[in-house]
């Protein structure tokens, strides 16, 4: 409905409550039925029963018509409106000539007599009324925590089944009763019926008097004639019937109520946060929504005590920038996420929200959509090769960006560009601490820099479990710190040396207590097998229980998983042996038949590897099935502490190393973290195995503080301060000297300048890094080398812009440039292959070894356009040959040229193929290294896009450039690319999803999840809620961006020439 303070649900009634009795008794009877009772405003008198002679003539009315109304007739008490209309009408004919004279009256100035006013009030009353008793229990539904239950009885809620007809006309009553009110003395009793008859239905009723510039004259002569004229009652009565003909839209009452409480809870929250009142709502200044949504998706019921502590922290209040440090698993992801949808809802402003990885940033985006699309905002994905720049400004809904730190840069960059950085209310950092992580912590550095610099109405929060330096932190992002050692399930540290296992203690001298000895029996032969006593561990906990092993390596994870599984007894291939037999089944599936042979031989025993070797496919299956309890184990590296949220009971570290480096105390805080799942354990526990050798160094990093967190600008010189220099000038965010210097003052590293060399001075390296910069074309200006306080002003090439607007990395910004333009003069189009060689990365070459005879036979298979592609990159065949048959060469070639068309052939024949699997045995490389290699090459081709974007030259590329980054996003076959645009959703899945008829965006969207888990193998009602609310978001992102694009074609410009 139009009006919030009518919002009334309506119920549906048996039929035979729907239609009157057509006797006259009952039709009139004298004493009020139940509902009407329910109705009759407090204090109102029940007016007297009808006349039979009335009921006689309600009967010569139209009986289909009469029981169109039902029983909706009575506004008040047991009469009915139109009984009412004909007791005023009849009064009204009876005294039609002390009217004309009560007219003449007025005319003079004379006051209406009392019982006038109360016959031209009488009927008004009685419809304002049951309007103020609706609007009274809206109000009350309004207050209540949860929503209106379909189980109320029919008497909650007072006439919550009123056509919309009446509704109109009550409204129009109460107006007129107000204005009547207010007015006494000046209108007449005829003037009244009149304009009410012109507001429902017929303008040919007869005017008795009206008012023209204040002289107000008799129409003496004009006498209506009763004879032919309808009565107000039939008139009331044929509107009336023609709105109930009337089609409406059949929109859900139950789903506008919803609506109108969720609208007036944010209005009332937005207010509160903009007066910085101590009573910030009903949840958090957010709608009760809100929790009723993270109790159905995320199963919270209530929030811990820190996380209500930092919520209402005076500095929040206050919108200050904030750094919070909690142990991992201390739920401070829900904290941020509050304030998240405080900046989106509240204050209708949007976020940006920089994951660390791309798959967590996908498993963030997952996640959010649901709660996006049931509280009215978007969710935009800015990772690999995806997201918009500068994104699509929004009409109405607020954007939540979800990002990479390399796509989150370059998303600020854009704001700042098209001077959108203060719609940006909330940056959200998650992983704080890898502001000190080489160049992925100097794009970090640079984003938040640029942030600060440039907007002072957005807030920067920061979050991570493992900070030490805060104070250099909190000085750089100007920033409060709240702090806590909260964790929801303890953890016990312990170490084990032989068969002895320690308790780690701070207050013991040297760090460690005795706990226990493995009671676990070893033959000779297990001894020598497993001489770290793994297998005794995991067996104390699997299969009941969850438990990780971190492994160096990726190779000794797979060692790890089989040899545990060559030892265990044959019970554990019972336990879930069905769902084991499935994750097999589906396992085959992603890989076409293909499966690893040391997962097919791990899984049944609930046993599996997760490393980067893994396709993106098997790595989500794995997971799922290990977050299910189908699988209990799993061997893996590292990179899982830091990922995807994969809890245990026991986290066993194989060795106190990562590859070959020795374990820091940042990456163990990490990987214990994972001990103790809140809410299923009551404790966590983590062990890390120790050699004799290695138990100083361990004993010194169990007791050693966390390491700090340093700017790496300087040691990332290309992607770090270089780059930053050129992208200040380029967004003339500074360009002379002495404003970069101002600049780079407020970074991490201008907070750390006293750790720099003494040789060289902030102000030095700054002139060093411009001076560079214009050696290489990318900037132009003059730099004195005696004067510090240079008021020459830089400015960026072309070719600077392109790069810093396509995230090149300076190291390769030259030679991309060279092979684009070599590129124009024979670009081989018979294929892809010659885009494909132009967009494989550079960073990945110097790690590829040629197999020669691989390399030498898909040349062969090549057509002779493809190998004229080798021929003008500069690898000839000649030399191929040679290389394949171990002859000696004496000409040189680029190794980098070399490795980078083996690597664009390994592309050509997956985009061919859409198989990594094949694609792997081919090359005889690992199907992790495959999948890796596409995903950058993907990421890559967009940022040469957006590079050739800014060169008018290489406008050619750009049409085929859009086209192959999109190819390699998805790499699958054209028909499943729209169901892979939605979060979650990869190639397997899709391929489930398209064969079953979910084959566009549309039929996902509109899915019930019901019937997908129905008919979807592996499928659980979970993901299906998820994979719809995905669909859901991307379908309204996508028609939010087609409304703009018509808003801003219909947009009338505001330069016209000619124009006023």
């Amino acid at each position: 409905m139009a009006e919030p303070g009518l919002a009334v649900r309506r119920r549906s009634r048996p039929a035979s409550a729907r239609k009157r009795s057509q006797a006259p008794a009952q039709l009139h009877h004298a004493a009020a039925s139940p509902l009407a009772s329910k109705r009759l405003s407090p204090g109102f008198e029940e007016a007297p029963a009808e006349p039979p002679v009335r009921a006689a003539e309600g009967e010569c009315n139209n009986d289909s018509e009469e029981d169109m109304f039902g029983d909706y007739d009575s506004f008040c008490g047991n009469d009915s409106l139109l009984a009412q209309v004909d007791d005023m009408e009849q009064v009204y004919l009876r005294d039609k000539d002390t009217d004309i004279k009560a007219a003449g009256e007025f005319m003079l100035g004379n006051p209406q007599s009392g019982s006038d006013q109360r016959k031209q009030s009488d009927f008004s009353t009685s419809a304002s009324a049951a309007v103020h008793k609706v609007e009274r229990d809206d109000g009350f539904q309004r207050n209540e925590n949860d929503l209106i239950d379909n189980n109320e009885e029919p008497g909650d809620v007072i006439l919550d089944e009123l056509p919309s007809s009446q509704f109109l006309y009550l409204e129009e009553m109460d107006e007129l009763s107000s204005a009547s009110k207010n007015s006494a003395g000046t209108k007449r009793n005829d003037n009244y019926m009149n304009s009410c008859l012109d507001k429902i239905s017929s303008p040919s009723f007869c005017h008795v008097a009206e008012q023209r510039d204040g002289n107000t004259e008799v129409c003496k002569g004009s006498r209506c004639d009763l004879s032919k004229q309808e009565s107000l009652k039939d008139h009331l009565k044929s509107a009336m019937t023609g709105n109930a003909k009337a089609q409406t839209l059949l929109v859900s009452k139950t789903k506008q109520l919803k609506e109108a409480v969720l609208s007036k809870e944010i209005c009332v929250a937005r207010k509160t946060i903009e007066s910085s009142s101590d009573d910030i709502g009903p949840f958090y200044g957010l709608p009760s929504k809100v929790k009723d949504l993270l109790r159905q998706f995320r199963g919270i019921e209530t929030l811990y005590e820190w996380q209500h502590d930092c919520l209402t922290l005076e500095s929040l209040q206050q919108r200050k920038n904030l750094i919070y440090s909690l142990p991992t698993s201390g739920g401070k992801t829900l904290v941020a996420e509050i304030l998240i949808l405080q900046e989106l809802l509240c204050r209708q402003k949007d976020v940006l929200m920089i994951l660390p990885y791309v798959a967590i940033v996908q498993e963030k985006v997952w996640g959010l959509s649901s709660f996006g699309v049931e509280l009215g905002f978007l969710v935009e994905e800015y990772a690999g090769s995806k997201g918009r720049f500068p994104p699509i400004k929004r009409r109405i809904k607020k954007s939540l960006y979800i990002a990479t730190i390399e796509k989150g840069h370059a998303l600020v960059n854009s704001l700042i560009e098209t001077e959108r950085i203060d719609h940006l209310g909330l940056v959200v950092v998650d992983e704080l601490h890898m502001l000190g992580e080489g160049s992925r912590g100097a794009t970090l550095e640079m984003t938040l820099a640029k942030i600060l610099y440039a907007s002072k109405n957005t807030q920067i929060i920061g979050m991570s479990a493992t900070l030490n330096n805060v104070g250099d932190l909190q000085k750089f992002l100007q920033a409060d710190y709240y702090t806590n050692n909260f964790r929801p399930v303890e953890l016990k540290e312990y170490i084990k040396i032989q068969d002895t296992i320690y308790e780690v203690d701070s207050k013991a001298e040297n760090g460690f207590t005795f706990s226990r000895l493995l009671s676990f029996k070893y033959s000779s032969n297990l001894e020598k097998a497993d001489p770290d006593h793994i297998i005794a561990l995991v067996t104390e906990v699997i299969p009941k229980y969850s438990c990780l092993i971190f492994c160096p390596t990726k190779k000794n994870c797979e060692n790890v998983a089989s040899m545990v599984c060559k030892y265990l007894n044959k019970e554990f291939r019972a336990h879930r042996e069905k769902e084991k037999q499935d994750l097999i089944k589906n396992l085959k599936t992603i890989g076409n038949g293909s499966i690893c042979p040391v997962l097919k031989y791990t899984i049944p025993f609930g046993i599996a590897y997760h490393h980067s070797g893994l396709t993106n496919d098997e790595r989500k299956s794995i997971e799922e099935a290990y977050s299910a309890g189908i699988l209990c184990l799993l061997a893996c590296t590292a990179t899982l502490a830091a990922g995807v949220n994969l809890p245990a009971r026991r986290v066993i570290l194989r060795a106190p190393y990562v590859a070959r480096e020795f374990l820091k105390k940042n990456q163990y805080k990490q990987m214990i973290g994972r001990a103790g799942r809140a809410g299923i354990d009551s404790a966590g526990e983590s062990i890390l195995i120790v050699q004799e050798k290695d138990k100083q160094l361990v004993q010194d990093l169990v007791n050693s503080p966390l390491e700090n967190c340093y700017s790496n600008l300087l040691p990332e010189f290309t992607k770090g301060i270089q780059s930053l220099l050129l992208s200040l000038v380029g967004l003339k965010i500074a360009v002379t000297l002495e404003e970069i210097y101002s600049f780079m003052c407020c970074t991490l590293l201008g907070v750390q300048q006293q750790l720099l060399s003494k040789e060289k001075s902030l102000l030095d390296i700054i002139k060093e890094g411009v001076k560079n910069l214009i050696e290489n074309g990318l900037l132009k200006g003059k730099i004195s080398e005696k004067d510090h306080n240079s008021q020459s002003i830089l400015t960026i090439t072309q070719l600077g812009k392109a790069t810093y607007k396509g995230s090149i990395d300076l190291a390769y910004c030259n030679a991309l440039y060279r092979d684009l333009k070599k590129g124009l003069e024979g670009l081989v189009l018979e294929s892809n292959l010659h885009l494909l060689y132009l967009a494989t990365p550079y960073d990945m070459i110097y790690n590829c070894n040629p197999d020669w005879m691989i390399y030498l036979r898909q040349f062969n298979q090549l057509s002779a356009a493809e190998q004229k592609v080798a021929d003008i990159v500069g690898v000839p065949e000649s030399f191929i040959t040679k290389k394949a048959s171990g002859q000696a060469i004496r000409k040189n070639v680029d190794t980098g040229i070399i490795n980078r068309l083996y690597l664009s052939f390994v592309l050509y024949t997956l985009l061919k193929e859409t198989n990594v699997w094949s694609v792997s045995e081919k090359f005889n490389m690992s199907r992790g290294y495959v999948q890796s290699l596409l995903t950058s090459a993907a990421s890559f081709a967009s940022c040469v896009l957006h590079f050739c974007e800014e060169l008018e030259e290489f406008w050619v590329y750009k049409a085929l450039l859009t086209e192959l980054t999109k190819q390699l996003t998805y790499c699958v076959k054209a028909e499943l690319i729209p169901l892979m645009e939605v979060a979650g959703v990869l190639e397997a899945r899709a391929k489930q999803l398209y064969n079953a008829g979910y084959k566009t965006l549309a039929h996902l969207a509109n899915a019930n999840p019901e019937t997908l888990v129905k008919m979807i193998e592996h499928l659980s009602r979970r993901q299906a809620k998820q994979i719809v609310s995905s669909a859901k978001m991307l379908l309204s992102e996508k028609a939010e961006a087609l409304q703009e694009e018509v808003d801003e074609l219909l947009r009338m410009p505001t330069d016209i020439p000619g124009a006023c």
